[in-house]
């Protein structure tokens, strides 16, 4: 063996200059424009990632390789950033005013949602270069992936969602209409198949069936809010943040100080929960056992835990002022919590509740661990 050869053997024996990428995290630090790396097994912050623009409403997804996120911030910069390099290897303005986005299934295509000039575009991963431009003469919500290098999105103005398939040459697009008015956010589950949208300008949801040739909507929990005022509206509902407990869905209320419950077979209604306030997100652990919520300003410093077999709320505490967002570690032993208004990133065990640790961070939002690679939707 050649001398060369054998350094090598050695450095790889050893695991000199490597690190893997699986326990690896980014935390959206929105008032200065920059990320923090962060390590879920250490739960620290190992380094921070500058210059990314406006992340008052970022996102972001990641390769199949987890080795770089694509961030979507809300000034219109797509920004690809190395995770284990710690910095920005590709930066795009690509509209006006963006509000999220998605990554093929085969990793191949960052497709980005637009509300100014509306649309979606959709970018090269490796390189950033346009594929392909989506007029659609709307704002666009809810975009996700699906199987088949297809993503699918709604319009907000329109009132339809669109799928648009990148598996050929050039983008087939199919549109399903009468979605309802003013969608405003979407969810698809974990297998391509449903995809429900929330509706702002309407007393229901509806959900489409994906697998069938020409999907129709349906209309899932109609008239939820009937014979109820419906209260200021402070901070839209997040479904893309959407649980999935056991055989049904956990979903926020619009305007109602309510978790809503939804047979994910039947689609009919299966129970109401009464909430701290109005929910912003309603996540479930990994194994769907309880359902996580936090609540929009005023009353954002709290979070309840609600049990998905008794859909009553087992366990009530105040992490601080302005929790934005919850993250699970892959197999939900821990949540990491955003406490924006705090400057930190809290850890919880989410058997006992008891808390871990937290990280000092600047106004941090979004929690996005590496695990969402692999997964359908996220």
């Amino acid at each position: 063996m050649g001398a060369v050869a054998l350094v090598l053997c050695s450095a790889f024996a050893s695991g000199a200059g490597a690190q893997g990428t699986g326990d690896l995290g980014l935390v959206v630090e929105r008032a200065s424009g920059s990320l923090l790396v962060v390590d879920q097994s250490e739960r620290a912050r190992i380094g921070r990632i500058e210059g990314l623009g406006d992340l008052s409403h970022a996102s972001i997804v990641y390769s199949p390789d987890e080795r770089f996120g694509f961030v979507f911030g809300r000034d219109g910069g797509l920004t690809k950033v190395d995770i284990l390099e710690r910095k920005i290897v590709g930066r795009v303005m690509q509209a006006g005013n963006s509000i999220g986005g998605a990554i093929s299934d085969d990793g191949r295509y960052v497709a980005v949602s637009n509300y100014e000039p509306g649309g979606v575009r959709v970018f090269d991963a490796a390189t950033l270069d346009l594929v392909a431009d989506i007029p659609t003469g709307s704002k666009t919500v809810g975009l996700v992936d699906i199987p088949g290098t297809r993503f699918v999105f709604s319009l907000w103005d329109a009132g339809e969602t669109w799928v648009a398939d990148l598996s050929g040459d050039t983008p087939e697009i199919t549109r399903m209409t009468g979605m309802g008015k003013n969608p405003y956010d979407a969810l698809v589950t974990g297998d391509g198949r449903t995809y429900i949208v929330g509706l702002f300008g309407e007393d229901h949801l509806s959900a489409l069936d994906l697998w069938q040739d020409a999907p129709k909507p349906t209309a899932i929990l109609p008239g939820y809010a009937e014979g109820r005022e419906g209260l200021p509206v402070y901070k839209m509902p997040h479904l893309e943040g959407w649980a999935l407990a056991g055989h049904e869905f956990a979903l926020p209320a619009m305007g109602q100080h309510e978790v809503l419950w939804v047979d994910a077979r039947s689609l009919g209604e299966s129970g109401r929960t009464a909430v701290h306030g109005q929910p912003v997100f309603a996540m479930a652990r990994p194994d769907g056992r309880h359902v996580w919520v936090n609540f929009a300003h005023p009353r954002n410093d709290t979070i309840q835990v609600i049990d998905s077999l008794s859909k009553q709320v087992i366990h009530e505490f105040k992490p601080g002022p302005g929790v934005l967002h919850m993250e699970f570690t892959p197999r939900g032993h821990e949540v990491w919590l955003s406490v924006r208004d705090a400057g930190k990133i809290m850890i919880y065990d989410t058997e006992t509740f008891e808390k871990l640790g937290e990280i000092e961070a600047d106004s941090p939002s979004g929690i996005f661990f590496t695990a969402r690679a692999h997964k359908t939707g996220l």
